[in-house]
């Protein structure tokens, strides 16, 4: 019989990166990103934190963040070589 183990999570290969309005950093980041999750396969998700009070308060002073579906997160500044050992991490 095929099908998924009891409480097993789905695999997801999605980034979220939360970003702000007119936000310049954010521009860098996603180029850093783009590439990299094209070459593993990766969705990148991108979150303003624009009217979201909750997002605006824990990510206001620190976007652009990069979140992993485990909930690891890693704010700017970084390199495609920190996100790529978080990526690899996630497998």
């Amino acid at each position: 019989m095929y099908g998924k183990s009891v409480g097993a999570a789905p695999l997801v290969k999605q980034l979220t990166l939360y970003t702000g309005p007119q936000c310049h950093l954010c521009e860098q980041a996603k180029a850093i990103l783009d590439p990299l999750l094209a070459r593993r396969g990766w969705d990148l998700i991108e979150v303003s934190i624009s009217g979201n009070d909750g997002l605006n308060k824990s990510y206001g002073l620190r976007i652009p963040v990069v979140a992993m579906p485990n909930g690891d997160e890693k704010g700017w500044p970084f390199t495609s070589f920190q996100i790529e050992r978080m990526l690899a991490a996630d497998n």
